[in-house]
Parts: structure tokens; sequence; C-alpha cells
């Protein structure tokens, strides 16, 4: 029998549990792309991935070798995770948002061999980013490119339409698929194991150049069946996926936890719009949703919002930053996902470590971030130090067990500060624990120090959540030349009302200390945020100090 300490994926790779599935489930739908009429079973999806396995081989792809992804949510995503799966290969996910730059750089520092790419997202033209980074394949055929700027890149393929002589499409890949048989990609197949890195994805450091974090088959094999047991998923689930693929939320959470209890994936679009999303919820019934709480915001506060019928909505995951204890209780309550879970995380741990529970009360689930999954340690210590916290006390949280990383891509010194030497990750995140259920508090990073009063915006926030005109607000210390620091909020109203700074600046007085008290009241209609719906906190912090300095105060 299989309980929440045993899973039947612990010793297996992605193709081992795509095959598993596609037996099991053969004919069950796997894959949905409503906005594209792409629906195929678990028997096809198998069968596709394994075609694409042979196309990857007869163009030249080995074991071991690193294939770029730079596309938006699209079937062919979900296709290569598995087929470079199954040959040996690592998949590195790229940032759809990426420019020259970053390009350039994640091309270098990973070893991409092999690049798949998409036409464009938004206003960013991928093969005419490609071509300024890389002029060379306009003047090479497929399989050729050769340059010293990026010595292991010789193929690019194409999910969309381009002139470009070294690109291949991804039609004439597959069509290269008869010139591997069967019986030699089993073969290749069997030197795979679980602990062989199948994942590379990108995290930006406080340097501000991107970790490669390698992931094994059995890090997001893992993680993905025991969050998958805290929703209680089975095959009968229909799971919409707004969250984009390159992020571990849309992989691992998504494509993986599906495939390791047989659930059908429903993907709403390319990427996030509140419409897309409501309307796939509705139209394909489906009972688990997923989202970061901007997207979240966004579907509650979407005008037609009550037009939509929800009902099918069970179960599903808010991630990726502090939930507002207000948006989850809509969340229940408004979109009817009664057991809707908060799961918590980061990359590096592949990616969750702790999450609520379906049976949770509302106040656990709205209040914490849940228990540790099966199989991991988790404790928090005095920031700086291996010292552990006494209960209720605020320290970083640690974590050590089966989702830990095997390390940074080619930086030992970052994964040696990263990781103890007896297996402990460093999270960089403040909690406290009550009862064996963790609290986020914040980033250590994110930790306002004013006048040696130590404040936690999350705090704040939470407390600025309450007043009735506030739908989301960002709290951020800016710096002060008596107090080293002064906070800021950033709020955003909801819609048809007014608040003044005076007023929010009234609403606090006798409700929280004065030095809590933000000094800056800044008015937004959105947040940056990272293609994940994650809000950059350090840009608001720097449009602050450009505010600060317009007017002589810094």
């Amino acid at each position: 029998m299989i309980t929440e300490q045993t899973t039947w994926v612990e010793n297996l790779t992605f193709s081992q549990v795509l095959e598993t599935t596609a037996l099991k489930y053969g004919s069950q739908e796997a894959l949905i792309f409503p906005s594209l009429n792409y629906r195929i079973s678990y028997r096809e999806l198998h069968e596709e991935v394994l075609l694409v396995s042979r196309a990857l081989l007869a163009l030249g792809v080995k074991p071991g070798e690193h294939v770029g992804i730079w596309s938006t949510n699209r079937p062919e995503w979900v296709i290569s995770q598995f087929a470079t799966a199954q040959i040996g290969a690592a998949l590195v996910n790229i940032n759809p948002a990426y420019r020259t730059h970053e390009l350039e750089y994640i091309l270098q520092q990973a070893n991409i061999s092999t690049l798949i790419l998409a036409d464009q997202f938004k206003d960013s033209k991928y093969f005419e980013i490609l071509e300024e980074v890389c002029p060379q394949i306009t003047k090479v055929s497929p399989g050729e490119l050769n340059t010293e700027k990026f010595p292991k890149l010789r193929r690019v393929i194409g999910l969309g339409k381009t002139a470009f002589s070294a690109v291949m499409s991804w039609d004439q890949m597959r069509e290269m698929a008869p010139e591997v048989s069967s019986g030699a990609l089993k073969d290749i197949g069997a030197d795979v194991t679980n602990q062989s890195v199948v994942n590379l994805q990108y995290t930006s450091g406080t340097t501000g150049f991107p970790k490669g974090v390698q992931l094994t088959h059995r890090n997001l094999l893992m993680n993905a069946y025991y969050v998958g047991k805290r929703m209680r998923t089975t095959n009968l689930d229909r799971i919409c996926i707004p969250v984009p693929f390159y992020h571990c939320f849309g992989c691992v959470l998504g494509t993986l936890l599906c495939v390791t209890h047989g659930a059908s994936m429903i993907i709403p679009a390319e990427v996030f719009t509140a419409t897309a999303t409501l309307g796939a919820i509705q139209d394909e019934q489906c009972t688990a949703i997923y989202g970061v709480p901007t997207m979240f915001i966004a579907q509650l506060e979407h005008p037609e919002f009550q037009d939509y019928d929800l009902s099918s909505l069970r179960t599903g995951i808010m991630a990726g930053s502090p939930c507002p204890i207000e948006v989850m209780q809509r969340v229940v309550q408004d979109m009817g996902a009664h057991e809707i879970t908060i799961a918590y995380g980061l990359t590096e741990a592949s990616p969750v470590i702790t999450q609520t529970r379906t049976t949770d009360p509302l106040e656990i689930r709205v209040g914490t971030v849940g228990e540790p999954m099966a199989g991991l340690e988790v404790k928090t210590v005095i920031p700086g130090t291996e010292d552990i916290t006494a209960p209720g006390e605020i320290g970083e949280l640690m974590v050590r067990g089966h989702c830990v990383m095997k390390g940074y891509y080619r930086k030992a010194e970052d994964t040696a500060e990263a990781i103890t030497p007896d297996g402990w990750l460093h999270t960089g995140d403040l909690a406290d624990c009550y009862d064996g259920f963790y609290r986020i508090t914040g980033r250590i990073k994110d930790l306002v120090i004013r006048g040696g009063e130590n404040i936690y915006p999350r705090e704040i926030e939470e407390f600025l959540f309450t007043h009735p005109a506030i739908v989301d607000v960002q709290v951020v210390g800016l710096p002060d030349r008596k107090y080293g620091e002064e906070l800021s909020a950033w709020i955003q109203l909801k819609p048809d009302h007014q608040l003044t700074g005076e007023e929010v600046t009234s609403f606090c007085k006798g409700k929280i200390s004065h030095f809590k008290i933000p000094v800056y009241i800044f008015f937004v209609d959105s947040y940056p945020t990272t293609v994940t719906g994650k809000i950059q906190k350090f840009k608001l912090r720097e449009l602050g100090i450009e505010s600060l300095r317009a007017k002589g105060i810094y």
C-alpha cells in the first residue's frame, strides 16, 4: 500500500513513470490546450514522446547534453520535457522574458548544445534576438553551428516560421525519427537513472547572475508525487495550469504531478490571462487551479467573474509568494476551491518544502504554509549561524532530504554556500513554527532594520490588507539617513475606491507600533513582476529611491 511516506516513483525516471501511466490510463486525456484545439491521451502523449526522442537522437543530441527550450506554454514544451529525459539529456528552462544579454549568458553558462525556440513572447521576437547574439544562424545549414562564443551550440529547432538557414523546424526534426530504431532508444534509456540530472532551472542570486539549479529525476518526481498526495489528486482530476512551464510551478507541480497521478493537464493559453483561465475552468470542468496570488487576484477582480461557472473546482495550489489572507478566503468562498492548498518552496528544493492539506482548517490554510513534505527535515536557525531557534522564534528556514538540488551548474562556491556539508539547504527565507506548521515571514534580504528594530514587511502587509479599499499592498524598506531604513507601502486600490496617504497613516495609528507605520505611501495600478507573477520588491525599492532623490530626501 502506498502512503504519504512511500511513493511508487521513488526509484524511477521520467520515461518509466510516463510509460507506466500511459499503460494504466492510456485512453484518458493527458494534455489539453483549449485555445489550440489540441488534446491528446496518455497513450498518444507517450507515443509522441518516443517519436521525438528518436528524432533528437537522429539529430545528434547525446545523453548528458543540455537542450535549451525558450518558449511560452505550448504542447512541444511538454513533449520536449519528457523526450530529453528519455534520452538522458537535461532540459534547460529559459525564461520567455529573456533578451539578448540574458540569452547570451545562459547559452554560454549552461553549455547548451541544442536550442528549441518559439516565435516570440509579447514584443520579444526570439529569432531576431538569437540572430543578434549568434549571427551565424543565417549563414550555415542545420546542425552545423560552430562559434567561438557558443562552443557547445550546434542545433536550433524552431517552433515557428523562420528563414534562417541554421534553423530546423519542429516538423522537420520529427521526420528524422525513423533514422533511429526503437531498440536503440531503449538501449540508451537503460543508462538513465533516477539520480541523473534531468533539468536545469535558472534562478537569480544576490549577484544578479542567474544560477543553474541541477535537478534530478528523483528530486522532481518525488516532489510532484507528494504535492499531488497533499491535494488528494487522482486520475479523475483535471488540473488547470496557467502558470509558465519554464518555472518549476508549471513543469513540476503541473506536468509531472499530473503524470505521476494520471490526472489531465489543461493549459488555458500560452501565457496567463484571467479570461482564458476562467474560461478553461468552466469549459473543461477543471477540478484544480494553480496560480500565484497576483493571478488569483486578477481572476477575482475580473469584471465578468460572476458569469463563469466554477462549480467543478475542488482544490489547487497557491504558491510563488506569500498569500494575502483575504485573497485565500475569496478563493475558497467565491471560486469554490474549498480544498485549495498553500505550498511553499524554492527552485533549489524541487520546489515544494511545505504544504497545507485539503483537510486543514481554513485558519491553517490561510495563516501558514503547512507542514513539511514527507521525507524532508525542516528547521529554523538564527540567520548566519547553525543555532536552532527557540519555539515560535523567527529564523532562517533550512531543509534536508530528497528535494535538495544536486548543486548549481559550474558554480561550486555558490553550491557550497547554499548547501552545508551535512546536506542542509539554506533557503534565505525567514519563518517561524507553531505546532509543526510553518509561517513564512519574509526574505532575509527583505528584512527592514529601522533604528535597530527588526521589521518584517509581511506583518504590515497583512494588516493593511484589512483595509476595505486595498486590493494589494507591498511593503519595502527605503534608505534613511537617521534610522537606516524607513518603511514604504505600495498600495493597489480596489476598483472605484479612493484613499490618501494621510488616511492610510490614520488607519495604522493605534493599531500597530509607530515604527511599523509606513512613512512613504505610493499608490500604483500594478507591480513589476516576473513572468511567473512574482512581485519584484527590489524594483519597488529602486523606484522608491528614485522618488526620494527627486524630492531631495535621499
